[in-house]
């Protein structure tokens, strides 16, 4: 996707936002934008920090797989993996190259092209419930497998992630993050408090 068609207005985060810790990273993506080509596009309202080595719940802390091996490159890339034989969920890679971290996004709350997010999950009556969780965001916003690896920073390839202005909320609390077995004593999920486009644990 052409810089120039920006499907929401802002301007596109540059490879050292992602290029953190992505327990930095996290906190900071909230009230940033998710926008594809085609139109649609979502203010980031929960997220959720995986920290490679350190962290059991991580793809990464194994090592690298051919499943996985985009996390370990380049800050600022898309990472979509498969869940539960039915669900695509994305991403942000974040850090150093060879470190294996990123932040998945949880939940949008849809600002434009919603009629294209209804027709990609027609059995939701409310808005709300369009993209609150990993996989409803995916499919609300058209994302699968095929855009693995793809480039936010460029926003050649359908999306990017945009600041519009729109400041993080000051000194938002880690909470636990949800769906996992292990690492579940750390504190890497964070959300606007009252939005009610938060997933439900």
């Amino acid at each position: 996707m052409p810089a120039r068609r920006k499907p929401w207005p802002g301007e596109i985060l540059p490879r050292s936002f992602f290029q953190r810790d992505a327990r930095e990273v996290g906190p900071q993506l909230l009230n940033k934008v998710l926008a594809s080509a085609d139109g649609r596009a979502g203010r980031i309202v929960e997220v959720e920090a995986y920290v490679g080595a350190i962290d059991p719940a991580a793809h990464t802390f194994r090592g690298k797989t051919k499943r996985n091996e985009v996390m370990f490159g380049p800050a600022g890339h898309m990472y979509v993996y498969f869940t539960y034989g039915m669900h695509w969920c994305a991403n942000t890679v974040c850090g150093d190259e060879g470190e294996g971290n990123g932040v998945l996004m949880r939940a949008l709350e849809p600002i434009a092209g919603l009629e294209l997010m209804r027709a990609a999950r027609p059995k939701i009556r409310r808005d709300k419930e369009l993209c609150s969780g990993p996989a409803r965001l995916t499919q609300a916003m058209g994302i699968t497998g095929e855009k693995n690896g793809i480039d936010l920073v460029r926003a050649r390839d359908g999306y990017t992630v945009l600041d519009d202005g729109t400041p993080p909320p000051e000194n938002v609390p880690g909470s636990a993050r949800i769906g996992i077995r292990e690492g579940t004593d750390l504190l890497w999920r964070w959300y606007i408090a009252g939005n009610p486009n938060v997933s439900k644990p």
